[in-house]
Parts: C-alpha cells; structure tokens; sequence
C-alpha cells in the first residue's frame, strides 16, 4: 500500500506541492506579520550565488551543504539590506531592490562562467517542474521516494518543530520587538532565525518547484489566512491548510487544462486570497463595506436624534421634526431620511406621531450624549 503510494505519480506531484507549502507558510506568515513578505522574493533570488559558490566548494548540487548555502547568502542578503538601509541613504525597500538583483546576478554570472555542462540552470530555478518530481528517487526501507519529497518533508518539519518550540518568542518578536528586547528575548535572532527557514526552504524547493510557487505559497496563503483571522495560532494552522488544499485542487485543474501545474498550484491560492479579501467575515470587502454602511446609519441616527432635541418643545417642531424638515434642514436625500428613520424605530429611539418625530427616553438619551461629543470637539 505505502510502495503503491509512493509509486503514484499525481499522489507525488501533490505531495511534493503540499510540502512545499507546508513549509514555505510556516516562516512566510511570520514574513508578512512584519511586512516583509517580499523578503521570501530577495531571498529565493540571492541564494542562487550560495547555490552555486556551494557546488564550486564542494561539487555538490544538492543536501545540507546546499541548503546552508543558501542560508548564508539569504542571510548576506538581509545584512546587506541593513546595512544600506542603516546609511539613511537609502530606504529599506530600494535597498532590497539593489542588494538582491545584484547577488543574483553575480550567481547567474557564475553559473554562466562555471557550470555550462551541469545541471544547475537559472531557469530552473526560478520555475521549476513539478511535474517531473518522481524522476529523481531515493530507496528508503526498500522503497523510492522522490528526493524532493525527502528533503521537503525534512524541511517542513523543521518548520515546525522551531515554530512550536519558539512560538511565544516568534509571536512576541514579531507584534512587540521592543518588549522582546527588554525581557531579554533577542528578537533580531529570531528574525535571523525565520529568514534562515525561510532561505533552507527555498533552496529545498527549487528542484522541485523553483522560485516563483516558492513565494506564491510564502505570501499568499499567510495573507490569505490573516484576512479570516486575527489568532496567530489559528492563522499558522489556516496557512499550511489553504496551501495544501491549493496543491490538491490545482493538480486536477492543470491536467483538465493541460497547463502548467505550479502555475495553477499558485493561481488557485491566489483564489483563495481573493474570495478571502471580497467574503471575509472581518476584513473582506464586503464586510467592511457592510459594517461601514451600518456605521453610517448610526452616525445619522444620532445625528437626528440631536436634531429632534435641538427642535423639541420650540414654535419650529411642527415643522422642523418632520422628514420633510431633515430634507430642509439637515439637507438629506429621500432615500437616506428613509432609511435613518425605519433605523431609529427599530432602535426605538424614536416615535411617529402622524407626521411629527419624537424620542423615547432611549432616543433623549442618545441625543444627549451626541451633544456632548459635539460640545467636547467644538470645546
């Protein structure tokens, strides 16, 4: 059964793309917590030098000298960054945009120079091919498994066990670097030490998926989860789920289509990420549209609610505490007097008297409290 599994193409292609974004959402929702999510961009392009300086040292193409390869040079990458952001010469993203072009193409340059005959080519990094995963095997237990699988599922638990160990420190660092700081919890190391998962994970994945589904499932599923979600645990867990399930549906899409696999893998996330920023119970569109809309009833229920005090008990209330004195006085349209008004009787703040408006205790209340927000800001 597990040989058979293993033996399964689609089930490799959607495993590989699983543990892909298993792993890149981990260190990626941390990256856009901080606002650097284009970090995962810088890096998966710089460490290409430390793809490629690695093999020169050592004539590796592949492993753990490879993947502290690319550490150090996602690391140079940050450093390098801070540095000329440090000068005040320069701001932090336009830093990030002259250190990183430049590492990777000293890395291109290289392999241009270097590596003609092996296979260590640009453009598979940076796209990949998922689809031929389950060409390049290891025998493990007497079974193959794609490589990609092997050092992709290493990855992702590593992931895992860092952020578990680490979550509180990861948390704090991130939402309160300056606290973290102060109870002695070095929060630039824990920075390093996510850009550092970040770099071994992109490396990891570029055999397999290259640069661009890399930094698809790093930013788009983070993103996505902290528009349904404001709890850091849940957000992580929501992450590596939406991820997973854009490895899952976009495999058969692909093939429907005859298309490019990573490239739907990472189109249907990005669907994700839009249903998620129109529908989203809190913070999609729709939502805030609606809970501005509700706000603004309120506001103009409070502002008749002042208007009909302000008018109550004088020679005008006859005429002023109409809806065709709103319409005179507070110059509303018919559709906006309407509404406010259905509002304010369903709030009960207010009573139809054949034509004339008047207010409960609860609407005197309201218009009390308006007036002295007014008099506070005017005051």
């Amino acid at each position: 059964m597990i040989e058979a599994f293993f033996l399964s193409i689609p089930a490799m292609i959607v495993l590989t793309g699983a543990l892909v974004g298993i792993a890149a959402s981990l260190p990626g929702t941390f990256l856009v917590l901080r606002g650097n999510a284009m970090l995962t961009d810088a890096i998966s392009h710089s460490i290409v030098l430390g793809i490629v300086l690695v093999w020169m040292a050592t004539g590796a193409v592949a492993g753990p000298w490879q993947i502290l390869g690319a550490v150090l040079a996602g690391l140079a990458t940050v450093a390098l960054t801070e540095a000329l952001a440090a000068t005040r010469l320069l701001r932090h993203d336009a830093a990030t945009g002259l250190v990183f072009p430049a590492l990777f193409a000293a890395g291109v340059l290289l392999i241009n120079l270097n590596a003609r005959n092996l296979h260590l080519d640009v453009h598979a990094v940076l796209l990949g091919e998922i689809g031929f995963v389950w060409l390049d095997t290891l025998t493990l237990a007497g079974i193959e498994v794609p490589r990609s699988v092997v050092w992709l599922t290493v990855i992702a638990v590593l992931n895992g066990a860092v952020v578990l160990a680490l979550f509180k420190e990861l948390k704090l660092a991130t939402f309160d670097p300056g606290l973290a700081a102060a109870l002695g919890l070095r929060p630039r190391l824990m920075a390093n030490l996510v850009l550092a998962l970040t770099s071994a994970t992109a490396v990891a994945a570029f055999d397999a998926v290259g640069a661009v589904l890399f930094v698809a499932f790093a930013i788009v599923p983070p993103a996505t989860a902290l528009l349904l979600t404001d709890r850091l645990g849940v957000m992580v867990w929501l992450a590596m789920g939406l991820a997973v399930a854009a490895a899952m549906l976009g495999y058969p899409l692909a093939v429907a289509g005859d298309v490019s696999i990573g490239g739907v893998m990472a189109l249907v996330a990005g669907a994700f990420f839009a249903a998620a920023f129109l529908a989203a119970p809190r913070h999609g569109v729709v939502a805030r549209a609606l809970r501005q809309r509700r706000e603004r009833v309120e506001h103009d229920a409070r502002t008749l609610a002042a208007h009909l005090a302000s008018h109550a008990g004088t020679p005008e209330e006859a005429e002023e505490n109409t809806a065709e004195g709103l319409a005179d006085h507070l110059h509303w349209a018919a559709p906006r007097i309407r509404r406010v008004i259905l509002h304010a009787l369903d709030r009960g703040l207010i009573r139809r008297e054949g034509a004339l408006l008047t207010l409960t205790p609860k609407g005197e209340a309201v218009a009390a409290a308006a007036v002295g927000v007014r008099d506070r800001v005017e005051g």
